[in-house]
């Protein structure tokens, strides 16, 4: 498997050469990043080159690096982390790209080189709030069309910003600010005594 590795970390530097930011393996699984601005013309590449012939895309998910590594992580905060495999040469590649406004993430849609991705950015976007310009349909997915924020980002809120429910006296749904109170749970510790000599325990 290491040797398939190896390969393909070849193949990627004799084809992309420093069009591709780096590329790494990690417990036999090869990851390229790329930047936003060349993300489209090597997709389109990995997929189309007999060499490489990455024909299925089999998942696309947004990353947030905010506090990464204990807070040690310097550089874009948003990214794009596309799975793809190739049945022809029967490998698997992570390719990761970086949105470069943290306060605005965009990246390009990979929609019409894998029209799988349709949902996998609608969710993306839903979540973590990126948006993938080019998308035919970029609305919510998981979320209430009214949902405030995007759930995924390590700055939202447990609780949320606003909850939604039913009123019977409107007949309709309405929201309103949360109102769940923060509580903070703590486990119950056995201190007994003798704890360890009771029937049944199971000492070392």
């Amino acid at each position: 498997m290491a040797g398939s590795a190896d390969t393909l970390v070849a193949t990627l530097a004799g084809v992309f050469g420093e069009r591709l930011a780096s590329v790494t393996v990690e417990r036999d699984e090869v990851t390229a990043v790329v930047t936003a601005e060349r993300m489209l013309e090597v997709l389109a590449e990995l997929r189309d080159r007999p060499e490489l012939r990455f024909d299925m895309l089999i998942d696309v998910c947004g990353v947030d690096y905010r506090g990464f590594a204990q807070d040690a992580y310097e550089g874009p905060r948003y990214a794009a982390v596309y799975h793809l495999l190739s049945l022809p040469h029967n490998r698997r590649l992570r390719v990761r790209a970086f949105a470069a406004d943290d306060d605005f993430p965009v990246l390009s849609s990979v929609v019409d080189l894998w029209p799988t991705a349709n949902w996998f950015e609608r969710e993306a976007f839903d979540l973590y709030g990126i948006v993938f310009t080019g998308h035919p349909d970029l609305r919510r997915l998981l979320t209430d069309y009214g949902f405030v924020g995007h759930p995924f980002r390590k700055d939202f809120p447990i609780s949320g910003y606003v909850e939604m429910r039913y009123d019977p006296e409107e007949a309709r749904v309405i929201y309103q600010p949360v109102t769940i109170e923060p509580r903070e749970i703590t486990p119950r510790i056995i201190r007994e005594e003798n704890y360890a000599d009771e029937p049944g325990f199971r000492k070392g």
